[in-house]
């Protein structure tokens, strides 16, 4: 388990966290990308975020959105470290439709919002080296 996790949704998601990875690499942030999916493949996902939580070394995850933006959400829910949301630049509203979504989390379910489309997905990584840095964590 790595200090900050990517998980995206699909594996048409990977070209878009490649350049996100790249930069955790050059900032030397310890980096892990897995793809789950909050609608098809629910309770892998939930096994795989009480792995996490149970590792007690992971301390951001970073959450791909398109479309329906459930991912970031469903992580939020079940996880009590940062969330951080990237919606993708995808689909009929160019991406809108998943940044609102992000953006509107219910009450006691915070999720960090990034801007749509590749500058998020890096700015995704710049603010996860930020809380790293605060050092908080046990």
């Amino acid at each position: 388990m790595k200090d900050v996790v990517i998980i995206a949704g699909s594996e048409s998601d990977r070209d878009f966290v490649e350049p996100a990875l790249k930069l955790a690499q050059e900032l030397n942030i310890e980096t892990e990308f897995k793809i789950y999916s909050a609608h098809r493949n629910l309770e892998e996902l939930i096994e795989y975020l009480n792995e996490l939580e149970k590792a007690n070394k992971t301390k951001v995850i970073i959450a791909v959105a398109g479309l329906s933006a459930a991912l970031p959400g469903v992580i939020a829910a079940k996880v009590k470290l940062p969330v951080i949301g990237v919606p993708r630049d995808v689909g009929p509203l160019n991406g809108v439709d998943a940044l609102l979504s992000i953006a509107q989390m219910p009450k006691g379910v915070p999720v960090g919002t990034m801007a749509i489309g590749n500058h998020g997905m890096l700015n995704a990584i710049h603010f996860a080296k930020r809380i790293l840095e605060i050092g908080i964590f046990q």
